[in-house]
């Protein structure tokens, strides 16, 4: 399960910022097969992009939402545009906000650090992805 990778890459031997816990988590439960360069990629998402903006485990699960359900480029259909929306929505309705420093006021504490966003991220991600296998 996803919310199982993600608590094995969240921890702190791991030294991955929120969105890098995403997609390392997403890389081994989907099978993506993703280079060292594309798990870099989500490097710059981490606390809100730097600027305590869009949480990361959020931009991160946007991510892994593109990886599976793109063909070639966004436009070919609306489908990830749907799912993405969805995926924003289940996020906020759990949580609150989509604000990194919002949610780490609310959420966040030196033992678990931003574990409940990841993890929502992840169970909002997981639940997408097993609607859209059946």
């Amino acid at each position: 399960m996803l919310v199982e990778k993600v608590e094995k890459y969240y921890d702190k031997s791991y030294k991955l910022n929120c969105a890098e816990t995403i997609i390392y988590a997403a890389n081994e439960e989907y099978n993506l097969k993703l280079t060292p360069e594309t798990l870099k990629t989500m490097a710059a998402f981490g606390g809100g992009m730097g600027v305590e903006g869009v949480c990361g485990a959020l931009t991160g699960a946007l991510a892994v939402l593109g990886i599976l359900y793109t063909k070639e480029r966004a436009h070919e259909s609306d489908r990830v545009k749907t799912l993405a929306a969805k995926l924003y929505r289940g996020f906020e309705e759990k949580l609150g906000s989509d604000n990194c420093k919002a949610l780490k006021e609310k959420y966040k504490n030196d033992d678990k650090r931003c574990m409940d966003m990841v993890v929502t991220a992840a169970e909002v991600l997981q639940s997408i992805v097993e609607e859209e296998e059946r």
